[in-house]
C-alpha cells in the first residue's frame, strides 16, 4: 500500500509540472505574437510617407510690388494762427458779443467796457493840453517883445534869455500834454476790444458785470485754415527728412486719411531724448479738422518700386542666417534670402528679398516654427458652403 501511494504521488506531481509548462509556453508565444504586431505596426507607419498639410491663408506667392519704409510719427494738431485775446484796461465789462463757435473777422467788436473813466481821463488830458497851449502863446508873446526891447536896448541880455527859456518849457509843456492826451485817447479806444485775427471763438473766460484787470484772458480766437503737427523725429532718420516732403496723416474722428507736408525742422536735437522736432502743416480750408486733435502721421524715409517683396511674418531666423519655407513640387524646401529695404507693401509688413527666391515661388507665409525640409506638402482647398434645399 505505501508503495502504491508513494506511486501516486509522483505521478500528480509529474502531471502538475507538465502543466505548468503548457502554461508557461503559451504564455510566451502570447507575448511573441503581440510583439511581432507592434513591429508590424510600427513598420507600418514608418513606412507610411509623412505629409504636412497647409491652408490657402497660410501660402502666399512672391509678387514684385512697390515698398516703402515709413516712419511714424504721433501728436496733436493746433492751428497755426491763434491769438489770446485780453484786457488792456482795468474796467469792468459791459458787452460781451461773442461765444464759443462763432467766427469772427479782423477787427470785429467782440467786447465792450465801461469808458466812463477813462472818457473823464480824455477830457482832463485835452484841457490840459488847451493850458499848456496857452501857456506857450504867452511866452511866445513874451519872447517876440523882448527881443524888440533888447534891439531897441530897452532890457537887458539876460532879461530877453529869461524869456526865451520860459517860451521852451512852455513848448515842452505842449508836448507833454499832447503825449498825455494820446494815452487817454488809447486808453478809451481800448475799452472796446477788437477781434486781432479772422477765424472761430474757442474759449470765452470773460461774462457781463465782471471786473477785469489789464491782461486778464478774455477770449481765445484760433485760424483752422491751416493746422500744423509739433512731432519728435529720432536724430538717425532726420537726414531722410527734407521740407516740403508730403506726409499721410490719419487723423482722430476723420475717416479718410489728409495729406500734409513738412515745413520746418528744428535746428536743435532735445537733450533728453535725443530728437528733433520737426513741424507738419496741414492745409484745412474747410475746417474739418479741429485744433487739439490728435492724428498719427506716416512719413516715407525710403521707397522703391517693382521689386519682390514677401510678408516679413514669413521670416526665420538661424544665427546668421535668414531663411523661409518654400515648396516646390509640392516639397518643401527650406531657403536663404537676402533681405533689402523693410517697410510696407499693400498695407502689409513687408520686405524685399534680393536673392534667394524667384519670382511667383510660394512660401510660407506666419512663422510656424521649425519645420523639416523635403517633407511632403499638401494644400488644402477652401471648403465651399452650399445650401441644399429640401
Amino acid at each position: 500500500m505505501l508503495q502504491r501511494r508513494g506511486l501516486w504521488i509522483i505521478v500528480v506531481f509529474v502531471l502538475l509540472g507538465a502543466g505548468l509548462f503548457f502554461l508557461k509556453k503559451k504564455s510566451i508565444e502570447s507575448l511573441q505574437n503581440t510583439a511581432q504586431k507592434s513591429v508590424a505596426s510600427l513598420t507600418a507607419t514608418t513606412s507610411t510617407p509623412q505629409i504636412l498639410e497647409f491652408l490657402p491663408t497660410d501660402i502666399v506667392t512672391v509678387a514684385s510690388t512697390d515698398i516703402q519704409k515709413t516712419l511714424t510719427l504721433s501728436g496733436a494738431l493746433r492751428a497755426m494762427n491763434q491769438s489770446a485775446v485780453k484786457a488792456k484796461v482795468a474796467a469792468e465789462v459791459r458787452e460781451v458779443l461773442v461765444r464759443e463757435g462763432e467766427a469772427v473777422q479782423v477787427g470785429q467788436v467782440l467786447v465792450k467796457m465801461d469808458s466812463t473813466e477813462y472818457d473823464a481821463k480824455l477830457e482832463q488830458a485835452r484841457g490840459a493840453l488847451k493850458a499848456a497851449q496857452g501857456q506857450l502863446d504867452i511866452a511866445k508873446q513874451t519872447r517876440d517883445n523882448n527881443k524888440a526891447l533888447l534891439d531897441k536896448n530897452f532890457i537887458s541880455a539876460n532879461a530877453f534869455d529869461n524869456g526865451v527859456n520860459q517860451y521852451a518849457i512852455a513848448a515842452a509843456n505842449v508836448d507833454s500834454a499832447k503825449g498825455a492826451l494820446s494815452v487817454a485817447q488809447k486808453a478809451l479806444a481800448d475799452t472796446i476790444v477788437k477781434s486781432p485775427i479772422a477765424g472761430l471763438v474757442s474759449v470765452r473766460s470773460v461774462q457781463p458785470g465782471e471786473k477785469v484787470s489789464p491782461d486778464n484772458r478774455l477770449l481765445d480766437i484760433v485760424d483752422l485754415r491751416v493746422l500744423e503737427m509739433e512731432a519728435a523725429v529720432p536724430s538717425q532718420d532726420i537726414a531722410s527728412i527734407k521740407l516740403g516732403q508730403q506726409v499721410t496723416l490719419k487723423v482722430e474722428g476723420i475717416a479718410t486719411a489728409i495729406v500734409g507736408k513738412v515745413t520746418r525742422i528744428n535746428p536743435a536735437v532735445q537733450s533728453g531724448s535725443r530728437s528733433i522736432m520737426t513741424y507738419i502743416q496741414v492745409a484745412n480750408t474747410d475746417g474739418q479738422v479741429k485744433a487739439g486733435v490728435f492724428a498719427e502721421a506716416q512719413l516715407a524715409l525710403d521707397k522703391k518700386s517693382d521689386v519682390m517683396t514677401i510678408p516679413q511674418t514669413a521670416l526665420q531666423y538661424d544665427g546668421n542666417k535668414t531663411f523661409v519655407y518654400a515648396i516646390e513640387n509640392n516639397v518643401l524646401q527650406q531657403k536663404n534670402v537676402t533681405l533689402g529695404l523693410q517697410g510696407e507693401s499693400n498695407g502689409t509688413a513687408s520686405v524685399e528679398v534680393l536673392s534667394g527666391l524667384a519670382k511667383d515661388a510660394q512660401i510660407v507665409k506666419a512663422n510656424l516654427g521649425s519645420l523639416r525640409s523635403g517633407v511632403a506638402v499638401k494644400v488644402l482647398q477652401a471648403a465651399v458652403q452650399t445650401n441644399s434645399k429640401g
